[in-house]
């Protein structure tokens, strides 16, 4: 009994488990899925070492290009090991073709570009470091604004006909000034007001590794340091930076991998008149 059991932990495909591991969430790329094992246990996802909670709380993802396998080991503490080969299901990316950004925003070539670029990623860098034991992401996650969304996770940008690097976050179109709103729990961790880039960049860690980036915000009502509640207004929608419009580019990342927040939110519901608001 105890071998047929091990391995139906291993073959089963499903997003959930009834017992000393349950997950919750989408296995494909670019998702996020929240875990729950015993107090004490310890968690590997692809033999790296996963934070968890001192109730058993944990959060794991996947990449854009995550292979179709991913193994999860989980050590309980009276010795028992469990493992799950998580089939990871394999997304189609869309193109996007952007055309008329200044060439400066491009490619940069100034010496105080390029230095200003190394000092904006350094500190956005710094600022998703923290990984802690807090389980801020467990309060779920809202919309931090709603409006026509104008690209999205893992589509590949070609910029004045020249091939970027995949866009990682999910834009909402809308007027400069609409109020954004903290989709989950955190501490802020940026509240920098021009970058490069992004233009007005919040950063804020939901525990555990787990961070929301909004970026292009033309104006930060937070700072750093800062605990905010899901639901409460913590910037404004903007044009700052590289843009060709007004919009929210909301992105996520869990320790190092670049995950999609719309595998976090339900579907967005909004009035017809607020889509060109």
């Amino acid at each position: 009994m105890r071998v047929a059991v091990f391995l139906v932990l291993l073959l089963v495909g499903a997003s959930s488990w009834a017992g000393p591991l349950e997950l919750k969430g989408k296995l494909e790329q670019g998702a996020l899925v929240i875990g729950k094992t015993e107090p004490g246990a310890h968690v590997r996802q692809d033999g790296e070492e996963v934070p968890v909670s001192p109730g058993g709380d944990f959060v794991i993802g996947f990449a854009r290009e995550a292979p179709p396998v991913s193994r999860l080991e989980v050590e309980l503490p009276d010795g028992r090991r469990l493992v799950r080969e998580l089939k990871v299901e394999q997304r189609k990316y869309n193109i996007q073709r952007i055309d008329g950004l200044p060439p400066a925003k491009v490619t940069p070539r100034k010496e105080a570009d390029l230095k200003r670029i190394r000092e904006d990623i350094a500190q956005a860098k710094k600022a998703r470091a923290l990984v802690d034991e807090r389980t801020d992401y467990l309060t779920g996650f809202q919309w931090p604004v709603k409006g026509r969304i104008s690209g999205v996770y893992g589509s590949q940008r070609v910029l004045n006909g020249k091939p970027r690097r995949p866009h990682f976050g999910v834009d909402i179109a809308g007027p400069v000034g609409k109020p954004v709103r903290a989709p989950a729990d955190g501490i802020v961790t940026l509240a920098h007001p021009d970058m490069f880039f992004s233009g007005g960049t919040l950063i804020m860690d939901h525990g555990q590794g787990l961070s929301s980036s909004f970026l292009h915000l033309s104006k930060i009502l937070v700072k750093e340091g800062d605990r905010v509640k899901k639901g409460q207004i913590v910037a404004e929608m903007g044009a700052t930076g590289r843009v060709t419009g007004p919009h929210l580019d909301w992105r996520m990342n869990l320790r190092g991998k670049r995950v999609d927040p719309q595998t976090v939110v339900p579907p967005m519901e909004i009035k017809q008149t607020e889509k060109t608001r």
